[in-house]
């Protein structure tokens, strides 16, 4: 009966987070150090999680759309969260709920749909109306901020990445032998645009303000997650690159690993899992390369990365004429030490020439000139032709009847100057 209601409770907490969800959700136990991982369907949790049920059992706060539990693979954003690890300060669990209660609930940051009891510590758990990949470099600054409000709390960053996975309800901590339990204290989905502008602090005005500001001109808020972005775009077009060569990427292998585990740090602040998922990038390669020779050859990488924290390698950095600390490399690099083509730029973001920019400028400013009703210069030609034979037309008719009619009395009749009447007269 005991495992019974252990199930129950992993299958409710599992159904009211993931109830309506559409791509994969993975589920994990940790054996021996190691996780075990598999990823299911929405509609397949419910007959498979009690082979799950027991210690350190863990699943996917968000959905995949493909059966790999990695950032680029996101398939649908679901909540946000952070994890707080107070019993690093020794902190006793009624008092942070009291203190969560009355200093931070509606006020830093809004009440938790989710709180689960961990067994050491607690994880608050905002359900958000589903959204698609692309919003993910918002849904990481709105994460990052709560998890910057909560710091105090022991808010852990390392477990702060969109493919994070938390423990559920109904499974033990094998660290104490603790129960995990889930309070479930309302089931509204918050909207993830309605969470910026009620919770992120406003930025400064536009950068280069007006000299006079017109009535009621709304203030600009400068992107709080443009790192964020342009971090998350190079890391899908790795990840594209590799797709494209059929994961034949000899030649390239080492240099692959090394962007991804840098930008994946950049990213999620979490080098072990940014490692991991490396590992686990290089075993798709047609030839992967050993795990320890990655593990080795890829270390700057995160180095590189603590260095864009260090308040002196920034300093130093930026009196070289670098944006900061870390690697700063430019699309033209990349392109060439990647050996990128023209046809591959085709189908990436943002590692692209001059030459892929200017060919989706112009693309760009054709649809453009199309929105504004401009004829295509097909269209245009067929029309201006069709009007010329019409003319002629008009033109024979009027000379059929008023043959002695002279070039100005026949530009009268049929609407046209003199002038087109004397290059109408050439076509006939």
């Amino acid at each position: 009966m005991q495992d019974n209601a252990k199930l129950d409770q992993a299958l409710y907490h599992a159904w009211f987070h993931h109830h309506n969800a559409d791509g994969f959700i993975t589920v994990a136990k940790r054996e021996k150090g190691d996780f075990r991982q598999y990823h299911y369907r929405p509609e397949e949790l419910a007959s498979t999680l009690a082979d799950w049920i027991g210690e350190d059992v863990f699943f996917s706060q968000n959905t995949f759309y493909r059966p790999q539990r990695s950032i680029e693979n996101i398939r649908q954003l679901r909540s946000l969260y952070v994890d707080l690890d107070f019993y690093l300060f020794n902190y006793d669990p009624s008092w942070v709920m009291g203190k969560l209660q009355h200093e931070f609930f509606g006020k830093s940051i809004p009440e938790p749909n989710i709180i689960i009891f961990s067994g050491q510590g607690m994880v608050l758990i905002w359900l958000i109306e589903p959204v698609p990949y692309k919003a993910l470099p918002l849904w990481q600054a709105v994460q990052n901020h709560f998890l910057k409000q909560l710091s105090e709390l022991g808010g852990d960053p390392k477990a702060s990445d969109a493919a994070r996975i938390f423990r559920i309800a109904g499974s033990v901590n094998s660290k104490n032998g603790a129960e995990v339990h889930a309070e479930y204290r309302h089931d509204y989905r918050y909207q993830l645009r309605d969470v910026q502008f009620d919770y992120l602090p406003e930025l400064n005005d536009e950068i280069k303000p007006p000299k006079k500001k017109k009535p009621g001109r709304k203030k600009k808020v400068v992107q709080l997650y443009n790192t964020y972005k342009l971090h998350y775009a190079r890391l899908l077009d790795l990840v594209r690159l590799v797709e494209l060569r059929d994961y034949s990427v000899k030649g390239h292998r080492e240099l692959i690993c090394f962007l991804y585990r840098y930008w994946l740090c950049c990213y999620s602040n979490d080098p072990e899992e940014a490692l991991n998922q490396t590992m686990t990038l290089n075993l798709q390669f047609t030839q992967p390369l050993p795990n320890r020779y990655v593990e080795r050859a890829t270390k700057s990488a995160q180095k590189a990365w603590e260095a864009r924290s260090n308040e002196e390698a920034n300093r130093v950095a930026i009196e070289k004429g670098y944006p900061g600390a870390g690697y700063n490399i430019s699309n033209k690099k990349l392109i060439k030490w990647l050996g990128i083509t023209e046809d591959e730029q085709e189908h990436l973001k943002t590692i692209i020439g001059p030459g892929e920019k200017r060919r989706r400028n112009t693309i760009y400013q054709r649809e453009k000139r199309r929105e504004a009703g401009v004829k295509v210069r097909e269209e245009y030609l067929h029309q201006e032709k069709k009007k010329t034979q019409d003319k002629l037309s008009l033109l024979r008719e009027a000379i059929a009847e008023n043959p002695e009619a002279s070039n100005y009395k026949l530009a009268q009749i049929i609407g046209v100057s003199e002038s087109y009447v004397r290059k109408l007269k050439k076509s006939l």
